[in-house]
């Protein structure tokens, strides 16, 4: 058991950092060396939602393991990054099609998927900054 905590130990934290980095490096050099602004929101869309699923796996994963309790800031961000990507992508894309939804225009909408994931950034670093995992 003990081996499979560490494991998802190293896990938790290579999935946050990968947060922060798809977020400060990763899609902000695609937006800058691609020419394609479409392509470049394309590939930045599907590393996001890559970060959802591994979120998600990591927080199971979690739910299977002694101090399931302790992690809420944890569930927090996974659930914050699905209502992202299965509630907010959509109508991302209706905005983008149609020019808004909701009276909001798809730049309002990308900001309030911005704010969802840095929030969920926030509480997966905050998870791992809190929690002693002697």
């Amino acid at each position: 058991m003990r081996q499979v905590q560490s494991l998802w130990r190293v896990l938790l934290v290579l999935w946050a950092g990968s947060l922060w980095s798809v977020a400060l490096w990763v899609a902000p050099v695609l937006f800058h060396d691609q020419p394609d602004r479409h392509l470049a929101g394309l590939l930045a869309g599907r590393l996001f939602s890559i970060e959802t699923y591994l979120g998600v796996a990591v927080a199971v994963l979690k739910l299977l393991l002694p101090g399931r309790t302790r992690a809420l800031l944890l569930y927090a961000a996974a659930a914050v990054l699905a209502l992202n990507e299965w509630a907010l992508r959509p109508v991302l894309a209706a905005a983008r099609a149609q020019g808004s939804v909701l009276s909001l225009s798809f730049g309002a909408w990308h900001g309030v998927s911005a704010l969802l994931y840095g929030a969920a950034c926030l509480a997966a670093v905050l998870f791992v900054w809190n929690n002693d995992f002697r």
